[in-house]
């Protein structure tokens, strides 16, 4: 196990923060895409359904992202620090919207199948936006 730690702190913090993020992720992903499924299940209209999923999804991802993920966080004031977040979010939940319709609408996917390569690209894109515009870490001085 001590390999492991060592190999883990080795890496550099931008691959430690995708990983742990990814993790979170995973835990939100299980909340969205649950209550998609039991919502659109009980008749709820699809986009609706993956409107409120991604909705509670992105309270697990931000519990998760400044509790264990993200050790940067040089914005003090955190009632800005959870509004980019959220706007960070519901950026996500645009992209979301016009994948999910795409992949359900013009290729006829079942909702349950078209959030798997929904998730993948919003996943990308908000750790990459997140990251570059919440939670940077300061650059090492030369």
């Amino acid at each position: 196990m001590n390999l492991l730690a060592d190999l883990w702190r080795r890496l550099p913090v931008g691959l430690r923060e995708l990983g742990l993020y990814g993790l979170a992720s995973a835990a939100a992903l299980a909340v969205d895409w649950g209550l998609l499924l039991v919502l659109h299940g009980a008749g709820l209209n699809y986009l609706v359904a993956t409107a409120i999923g991604f909705s509670a999804g992105i309270a697990v991802t931000y519990g998760l992202s400044v509790s264990v993920v993200f050790r940067h966080r040089p914005i003090a004031d955190r009632k800005r620090e959870f509004a980019g977040f959220l706007g960070v979010g519901l950026a996500g939940l645009v992209l979301t919207q016009l994948l999910m319709a795409f992949w359900v609408e013009r290729l006829a996917m079942a909702p349950g199948l078209a959030k798997i390569p929904t998730a993948g690209l919003v996943f990308i894109f908000n750790f990459t936006v997140r990251r570059a515009l919440l939670f940077r870490a300061p650059r090492a001085q030369s």
